[in-house]
């Protein structure tokens, strides 16, 4: 033989030398028996391909279905899946590359990546209430759906949609809107008389009926005004409703609630007295009590009432000057026809020609309009017994009223001093020497004057000026 063998055949001559054996083969080895020839062959290892660009279908060829490769190779524009080609990807119109934009044939015959197209489609369009729509091809590209409402509502916004490219559709929602207002209707007007004693009357009424032209939907009814039950005062009340439906339109109605009062002339007070009325003071049910000034006392009725009729009842009193008895049993029996009427001013004095006393009673004669407006009587209680003098204005006391009204208020007969007593019998200021009326006006407009004097000394300011 000349030249190498090859790797099989120097295998073989080695064995033909060597003495026979009994060949052994182990599982894995790489070499198998042949038991025809008695020889042992090995494996061949596969070897890779040898790289050659002159292989013009090195890869297979690409083939996109709803769309193209545009490939370029290093030989030329006649190989188009040659080693080391590259193909750029795309999709037709209405499909979208899903993979690799761009692959290149690779030394192992395949391409660097994997793409497909998918047909591009828009989202399920909603529906859109109280609407429909309808499109011309479901949601593929181009496909336009036109919108329209339900009877009664109107469409705002657009009117068609198309699906796009980028898979959106044109556009935006459009809605469904009700234009007509609901309908409503108020109750009547109505008119009520105030219940007796009070100025307001309760008023009751069914609530408007409504109804929407649309979907039969209110969402709102809202009142303006009191509520039904309510207590009206007297005078004309505008009572508004408002309904609203789901797309807020509104409508509105009213009506008018009437509370008269039915009231009596009005009443004058009495002359040297007042009025205490309930309620108004004239309104159907009130009651109006007469008073008289302190120093005056009632003649005939004391109350009158506003009837249904608007009259007063009964006739009115007056107030005539109060009649001091002084022909009574007891001091308690003297003093008890002043209670809550008029007020005591006690004078006493050791002798009438006293000092203090004659200064006092000087000062009180000119001042005899303000006592009489504080409801003051003066009680004189002059000398010793049993020539000792007790008068209320010109009425003259026994001896017996006097000795106990001494004791009863603790006036002496040693010197001067007085007391002043209130209207419910309570001794509430002594003075052991004379003081000036304004002292004792004072004091008394200060401490023991009602309300309802209070509001008689200022509407009667200036009578004694």
């Amino acid at each position: 033989m000349s030249g190498q063998l090859t790797q099989r055949g120097a295998l073989s001559l080695l064995l033909f030398l060597a003495p026979a054996v009994t060949p052994t083969w182990y599982a894995g080895s790489g070499y198998y028996p042949d038991e025809s020839y008695n020889e042992i062959y090995a494996d061949e290892v596969p070897q890779a391909p040898a790289l050659d660009y002159r292989v013009p279908r090195w890869c297979y060829t690409l083939n996109i279905q709803d769309g193209e490769a545009t490939c370029y190779s290093p030989r030329g524009g006649n190989y188009h899946s040659s080693l080391g080609t590259r193909c750029e990807l795309s999709c037709d119109r209405g499909f979208r590359l899903i993979g690799r934009r761009s692959v290149q044939c690779l030394p192992s015959r395949r391409w660097s990546g994997t793409a497909y197209c998918r047909q591009m489609r828009c989202h399920a369009l909603p529906f859109i209430t109280s609407g429909t729509h309808t499109c011309t091809n479901g949601v593929l590209l181009d496909s336009r759906c036109d919108y329209s409402c339900s009877s009664g509502y109107h469409l705002e916004g657009d009117r068609s949609r198309i699906c796009m490219e980028d898979g959106r559709w044109s556009g935006g929602e459009p809605v469904c809107v009700d234009i007509d207002p609901p309908k409503i209707r108020c109750p009547h007007s109505r008119e009520k008389m105030a219940e007796p004693e009070k100025l307001t009357a309760r008023v009751y009424w069914d609530p408007p009926l409504v109804k929407d032209s649309a979907d039969g939907t209110i969402t709102r009814v809202t009142l303006r005004g009191p509520e039904p039950g309510s207590h009206f005062p007297e005078g004309e009340h505008v009572i508004r409703y408002t309904a609203y439906d789901r797309a807020y339109n509104r409508a509105s109605c009213k009506f008018i609630v009437k509370v008269q009062v039915r009231r009596c002339p009005t009443l004058k007070p009495p002359q040297h007295g007042y009025l205490t009325c309930t309620s108004a003071g004239d309104n159907y049910g009130a009651t109006c009590e007469y008073h008289c000034d302190g120093g005056y006392e009632r003649q005939g009725t004391p109350s009158r009432v506003c009837q249904s009729s608007r009259q007063w009842s009964g006739s009115a009193p007056v107030c005539a000057p109060m009649r001091i008895n002084v022909n009574v049993n007891s001091a308690a029996g003297l003093l008890d026809q002043f209670y809550e009427k008029r007020r005591l001013l006690i004078i006493s004095a050791p002798d009438p020609s006293n000092r203090y006393y004659k200064m006092q009673i000087s000062m009180i004669q000119q001042s005899i309009c303000g006592l009489d407006l504080r409801h003051v009587t003066i009680i004189e209680l002059v000398g010793q017994p049993p020539h000792e003098v007790g008068r209320i204005q010109e009425q003259q006391l026994s001896a017996n009223i006097i000795e106990e009204l001494r004791q009863f208020q603790r006036l002496t007969r040693s010197y001067f001093n007085m007391v002043l007593i209130d209207k419910q019998g309570i001794d509430r200021e002594r003075y052991m020497e004379p003081v000036t009326p304004e002292e004792i006006f004072t004091f008394i407009d200060d401490y023991l004057l009602s309300n309802q004097e209070l509001t008689q000394r200022q509407e009667q300011r200036d009578v004694c000026e």
